[in-house]
Order: structure tokens, then sequence, then C-alpha cells
């Protein structure tokens, strides 16, 4: 252990990155249809320009934008209609001076047509000609042909996490599919002598698995996949058995339960004989979650996460999380959402301690009011009902009621 002292949950972080060997994943290809959510390996290059045509943006007639300067309502300009232009068809046909062409929106500009005067500001006077009540300029009421994207153009850069508009623009220039970072897979060994399974009756002095199923999820949202040991008992040689195992198969080790001094407090010793230099960090100035483990063994994470599932919510979002994205290459810019709101009562924090308090979001007598869930961290239910979270840093004191804070909320 590199220090006994607490660490803020920034050092402790700081620590984990300088000593884990962050390696590139590798790459996968799949379909654009299963790429929602992942990770790009590459720069994505466009095979062609988008939308590759000259289109109309409203329904109107295409025109020559010289042909219609001038025009107003008190001295409109008259123009031959030549046709009109079928949606989805090339027109078979090209525009001259003093000549225009029916087009619906989305439609293909003929040649000779540089913009669209809309269908609101045209008289019609008959199937060959209109009067123009307004005068349009170059490129108005058009998408030109590469405007949306250009040929040999990078549109996705390497480290993106693709959203859905992103695999629409994928779709649209083409790309079937694409070039991917294989997911982190994280390994979750649920540790406790209470523990059961969820599918079992509780009896007095035991409590169902809830860890295990908030820690897939959060490892799924974050972009990886979850690897379930199921529940070990608190004895060494058989949470050393679990963990030698999720070290070959894993490319980080989540154990949870087993960090509070005690006798069967066998998380630390563990990690520290599984690889060097083992246990960078027990215990950090959070609450909840302060006797988080951080350890790196071989250069490969492995966390001892506390046993009550608040903590252990917080802890993945403090340290988990920001590991998997930086194995996965994240490069995007990662913002948080939070939303302002008054808090509804006092609360008292501890000075050189960063505290995280549930809160519940109301809307009364005009203003967005923060109620705390003062509950204890096993409570998992507290977790459930909070819209978001507040966040009181090491150098205040609390929070005083009615004062404005930034609320974190909880996808």
């Amino acid at each position: 252990m590199l220090d006994k002292k607490y660490l803020l949950p920034e050092e402790a972080l700081k620590i984990l990155f300088e000593k884990i060997a962050f390696r590139n994943l590798p790459p996968e290809t799949v379909l654009i249809e299963e790429a929602y959510g992942r990770v790009t390996y590459e720069d994505i290059i466009s095979p062609e320009d988008l939308p590759g045509f000259d289109r109309s943006t409203v329904d109107g007639f295409a025109v020559k934008s010289s042909d219609t300067f001038g025009a107003r309502e008190s001295s409109p300009v008259y123009l031959t209609v030549k046709g009109e232009i079928p949606m989805g068809k090339i027109p078979e046909f090209s525009l001259s001076q003093g000549e225009t062409a029916f087009i619906s929106t989305g439609g293909m500009l003929p040649d000779g047509a540089d913009s669209v005067v809309m269908i609101e500001h045209v008289n019609i006077i008959s199937e060959n000609l209109i009067e123009v009540l307004r005068a349009t300029s170059p490129g108005e009421n058009v998408i030109f042909k590469d405007e949306d994207a250009k040929k040999g153009e990078t549109i996705i850069k390497a480290g993106h996490k693709l959203k859905p508009q992103d695999i629409g623009t994928l779709a649209g220039v083409g790309i079937t599919e694409v070039k991917v970072i294989k997911k982190p897979v994280v390994s979750i060994i649920l540790t406790g002598d209470e523990i059961i399974p969820h599918t079992q009756k509780v009896i007095q002095g035991k409590v169902r698995d809830v860890n295990s199923f908030t820690l897939a999820g959060l490892v799924i949202h974050s972009g990886a996949i979850p690897l379930k040991f199921g529940i070990v008992r608190d004895e060494y040689e058989d949470i050393k058995e679990a963990v030698h195992k999720a070290y070959s198969l894993s490319d980080i080790i989540l154990i949870t339960g087993g960090t509070s001094a005690g006798v069967k407090d066998l998380t630390a010793k563990v990690i520290n004989e599984l690889g060097s230099p083992g246990v960078v960090f027990h215990g950090a100035s959070i609450k909840p979650g302060k006797p988080i483990i951080g350890g790196v063994c071989n250069g490969k994470p492995v966390f001892g996460l506390p046993g009550h599932p608040v903590a252990v919510y917080i802890c993945f979002e403090l340290f988990v999380k920001p590991v998997i994205e930086r194995m996965l290459g994240l490069t995007d810019k990662i913002f948080k959402k939070f939303i302002k709101a008054k808090i509804s009562r006092s609360i008292h924090s501890q000075a050189g301690r960063q505290d995280f308090i549930r809160v519940s979001l109301e809307e009364k007598n005009g203003f967005l009011w923060a109620n705390p869930l003062l509950s204890k961290s096993g409570l998992i239910m507290s977790l459930a009902k909070a819209d978001g979270i507040i966040h009181i840093s090491a150098d205040l004191l609390g929070i005083e009621e009615g004062e404005e804070v930034n609320v974190e909320i909880i996808d």
C-alpha cells in the first residue's frame, strides 16, 4: 500500500491511472445496426458526397436566382414553367434563362437551377406561367450535393462513442459496417456469507444479492461486458480462486464486500498477492464509499468495493467507470448532466471529505427543489427513488436550506 491516509477521489484515480497498463484493446468489425454506443477504432472517412445531388428543402419552383432579382409583390417576375420534377427521379431537362420547374421537398434540382422559390411566394397564372413575388439568392432553399458530407472527409473520429445520429450518418453515406473497440470484460465477484441468490427466499440473517445486478447494469451502461462469478464465501481460498480465475478472463476485476475492517477482511490480502504493486489505496475520503480498495496487479485494475448498495454505485461512478472509458480509448469530452435546484433542508458535512447526497426533485411554488434522501447507504431504495446526486466538496462544511445546488442527474 502506498499511503495509509484517505485520499480524495481525484487523488486516488490519479494513482490508479499511473499504475494501470492501458493497452490498446483490439478492434472488431460490426454491422452498423449493432454499433450503437460502441467506440470507434479509427477515423471514418466518407466514401461519397452526401446527399450526392443538389436537392430542394421546400415545395416550390426551381429557378436561376438571377431571374428573380428585383421580384416583389408590387412588381413580380414572370417565368415560363418547363415542367415538373418527379420525386426520386433525375430531371430530364435543364433550365434556361426565364424558365422554372415545379419541385417538391427533397427533389433533385435540374441543371441550370441554383435556388428554389417557396410555393408561398408564387402565383400560378397557368400551367405554363407563374409570377414570382419574392427574389431568391443563390443556394436559397437548397442543400448542395456535398453540403452534408464531402467524399474523403473524416465524418467520425477515432475514440468516438457512436450515437443514433452517427449511425444515421454512416447509413447515409452507404457504410454498412464499422470497426470498433472490443468491449472490455469486467468480472464481478460477490463475497459475503450473508448473501443468497435473488431467487431464494430470505431467512433471518440473510439478504438477497443486489450488488451484482446493479454492477452488471453499470458495466453495460459504461460500454463493457459484465462477467458474474456468483456468490463466493468469505474464505481466503474461495476468494483467491475466484479472483485468479477472473484475472485470466477479464480486463477489470470487481470484488464487492469484505472491505471493512474485520476478521474476514480478505480482499486486500488477495489483491496484494495477485500481482505487483497490489493495493495502491485503501479507503477514500468520501461518503458513502469510504472503505473502497483500489489495486493494480501487473497492470490490471482490481477493485474492492464496499458491500452497501449505494456505496457500490458511488464508487463505481467515481473509480471504475473512468477506468473503463480510458480502456475504450474514448476521446469525446464527457459532460455530466446537471440541473440547478434549491436544497429543501440543511445538510452538514465534514471538512476534508467529499459527500454524495441522493436527492429527489420536486417543483414547488415556481422553483425546483432537491429533497435529500438521508437514508443509510445499505438501503437500495434510496438510490432507486433518487433523481440525482448532490456533491458536497471537501472544502465545505455543508449546504444551507434554500441554497442553490447543482444536481447531477442519474441516468
